[in-house]
């Protein structure tokens, strides 16, 4: 079904049911946290996922030695980044079959119970409902764990990410747009439909979960504090059918994280498809202000910054355009296009890594931008651009592996882009979040195994942000 009326966001907003006492949702949460005795494990499908949180650590694979360090840590929570928004269906399939059985021999070993969060994009883009369905399939074949369902909840405030009466909506300066009809839907590899979140499962998952059989948590129910009402609900689910959350503050989701941990210590297994809110809630992490120049720029070497810049979305381009008129950037555009030429390809990666390096090291950033159109093979052809677009990303990894001068921060845009120069480029092992440069834009401190040890690096999504935000957080770092 499609939503195409946009909606004015101040006018919705006034229009739904009154929002409960948060201090009073806080103190509940709080004690349902306390015992809540499961390591959680957020499998990210780019390295956004963590634009909610600060102080927890991302590993970069899932070796037995990455996650048996996951599950030693204090924090209940860590990240594994997969990187599989950038994954043929193939590689995706393969890598959560290893990642589940791994934790799942972990967790045996620690004898420790955990929960799984399939951390997904909040445009509702990637590898679903593959992913949460290997990794159903594989703990359920390695244990005596029967999942009841599957919790859905895209959610994410600060990118405006919007669910009520079951649509999910996307945030458009003032309006509201269903996100069935945002340009996220026309993913060439991830598109879709629906914008009503039952009838999105039935879609992706070509009609074997019913929007009809889907257990609804309704705004009405979560703003009443009607949690007893939402656990009776969480208690029906059975078979795998879904639950969607509605969500528009985080205390919405707050409440619906009190009544899931009930359903879960009354022995329901749930797994979970979200966008980033959810993480920091159920993780326990708490509030901090936005990181500050004095922070993240410990070290003044006198070299440049380095922007790298992915992303092909609207958002992106806008910001692009803005950033522009920095005059304190040089740009180098890369023609990705020749990657259909490999000689020339090569040749012209070499020209990006010496232009980048002399001009960084003579105090410059500069801005590598990938050709802004987009390499368009026909319809018939989506899993030889997917990996056409790997080769790509590669390359721009290739320009940080290759660098020799140490620039004084590193801005990537875009998930893909980010995933690859951080676990590629920079050698990244594991990272500790530092915290948000803007809301909804991570930063990560590099490890010690890192190309870069303790550089400030800023994971920039595509797809949040105003048209501003990337020039401002450009100002922000500049020395």
């Amino acid at each position: 079904m499609a939503y195409s009326n946009n909606l004015n966001a101040n006018d919705t907003f006034a229009n739904l049911p009154a929002i409960p006492d948060e201090i009073v949702v806080n103190d509940l949460l709080a004690n349902e946290l306390q015992d809540f005795n499961k390591k959680i494990i957020v499998l990210d499908d780019d390295p956004t996922g963590v634009q909610t949180v600060h102080g927890i650590s991302v590993y970069t694979d899932w070796s037995p030695e990455s996650i048996k360090a996951g599950f030693a840590e204090e924090n209940s929570m860590f990240f594994i980044l997969t990187n599989s928004r950038g994954f043929t269906a193939a590689e995706t399939e393969q890598a959560h079959k290893e990642i589940a059985t791994v934790i799942q021999e972990t967790a045996e070993k620690q004898k420790k119970d955990f929960i799984i969060i399939s951390r997904g994009d909040s445009t509702l883009r990637g590898h679903y409902p593959l992913e949460t369905e290997v990794l159903k399939n594989t703990v359920e074949v390695y244990s005596d764990v029967t999942f009841d369902g599957e919790v859905i909840m895209p959610f994410f405030k600060e990118g405006g990410r919007f669910t009520f009466q079951n649509v999910h909506y996307v945030q458009d300066e003032k309006e509201l747009v269903p996100a069935g009809e945002t340009e996220f839907a026309k993913d060439r590899t991830f598109g879709y439909e629906s914008s009503h979140l039952g009838e999105w499962a039935e879609e992706k998952s070509n009609g074997a979960f019913k929007a009809s059989n889907a257990v609804y948590l309704s705004l009405e129910s979560i703003r009443g504090l009607t949690i007893d009402d939402l656990v009776n609900q969480l208690m029906t689910v059975k078979d795998f059918n879904k639950v969607i959350v509605n969500a528009v503050e985080y205390v919405d989701a707050k409440v619906v994280v009190i009544a899931l941990i009930r359903a879960m210590k009354a022995g329901k297994h749930f797994m979970f498809r979200s966008a980033a809110a959810l993480t920091k809630i159920i993780g326990g992490v708490s509030d901090k202000g936005l990181l500050t120049k004095e922070e993240l720029m410990k070290e003044h070497t006198g070299n440049g910054g380095l922007i790298m810049i992915g992303s092909h979305v609207k958002k992106t381009t806008e910001q692009f355009e803005a950033l522009q008129t920095c005059n304190f950037i040089d740009f180098i555009e890369f023609n990705v296009h020749l990657v259909l030429h490999p000689d020339k390809f090569e040749s012209e990666i070499q020209r990006v890594i010496e232009t980048s390096e002399r001009l960084i090291r003579e105090g410059q950033t500069v801005a590598v931008y990938t050709k802004r159109e987009r390499l368009d093979l026909g319809e018939d052809k989506k899993e030889e651009e997917l990996k056409l677009s790997v080769k790509i990303s590669n390359a721009v990894t290739s320009i940080v592996k290759h660098l020799e001068v140490r620039p004084s921060f590193i801005i990537a845009k875009g998930g893909i882009t980010s995933s690859d120069i951080g676990t590629n480029g920079l050698s990244v092992k594991r990272a500790t979040v530092a915290g948000q440069i803007k809301p909804g834009i991570p930063v990560w401190l590099t490890g010690n195994e890192s190309k870069f040890p303790g550089i400030p690096y800023v994971i920039f999504p595509g797809n949040v942000g105003s048209k501003t935000t990337l020039k401002e957080v450009a100002e922000l770092l500049h020395q």
